[in-house]
């Protein structure tokens, strides 16, 4: 559902702004808002069920995270939906496409007894606020995705190009927000590492590009500092490029 509405909804509100106001529009706007909470208050409820049932929080495995990973960035958005129905849009497109990957062959939906170095509280809240850093992460790429699509339109209405500035300074708080997330995440999973391990940090890959995501970040959040770097499409780029990392 998730995936569809959102596909549709970002049909619509691009066809609502070149044609201006649209009743037809409008009143699918509504209804698709409206499938897309109902889409999540079950996904909601589906991960508390599974949380009663496995006893644990649900985001212990692949297939946990990738489900809870769908949940958290359809969250993300909620913060912006008053100002930026766009926000929503793509949210719930790329929670979709998360659900769909969570689905694969290769993911096992069973719940099993986590082995012992997951016995730990830490999982619940490193895991939780990282993932939460991840969904705020993603809404900037898909921000960032849509700013540069609409900026290939040809003769750009004043609607579109109002749209693109708003989207853009949506786009830089989430990409703060985001990281100021994820930086915490990885000092609370140091704390985890040293009461599993007997040490803060090991310099393993899944560290150390925790710590490159995070410079790269810093580096993006800042560049507005620079004239050349302070225009909608140069982050839209960046927030692009931040997210491969």
């Amino acid at each position: 559902m998730n995936l569809s509405c959102g596909l549709l909804l970002i049909l619509f509100l691009i066809l609502r702004l070149m044609n201006g106001t649209s009743r037809i529009c409008q009143q699918a706007c509504r209804l698709l808002i409206t499938l897309i909470l109902l889409s999540f208050a079950i996904h909601t409820a589906g991960l508390t069920v599974r949380w009663y049932v496995g006893g644990q929080a649900p985001w212990s495995n692949a297939y946990e995270s990738m489900v809870y990973a769908a949940w958290c960035t359809l969250a993300s958005s909620f913060p912006f939906v008053r100002h930026s129905r766009i926000t929503l849009a793509v949210a719930a497109f790329f929670s979709g496409i998360l659900l769909l990957v969570s689905n694969m062959n290769w993911m096992d939906p069973v719940i099993t007894p986590l082995v012992p170095v997951l016995q730990s509280r830490w999982l619940m809240i490193h895991v939780a606020v990282i993932m939460c850093g991840y969904g705020f992460l993603a809404i900037g790429f898909l921000l960032g995705l849509t700013n540069l699509i609409l900026m290939t339109l040809p003769r750009r209405p004043e609607t579109v190009e109002k749209l693109i500035r708003e989207t853009a300074a949506i786009n830089g708080i989430t990409l703060l927000l985001g990281l100021c997330l994820m930086t915490a995440g990885t000092f609370l999973g140091a704390v985890w590492a040293n009461e599993a391990w007997g040490r803060y940090w090991g310099w393993d890959p899944k560290e150390t590009w925790a710590l490159i995501t995070i410079i790269v970040y810093a580096a993006i959040t800042h560049a507005h500092f620079l004239p050349r770097f302070n225009t909608p499409y140069a982050l839209s780029t960046m927030s692009i490029v931040g997210f491969s990392t």
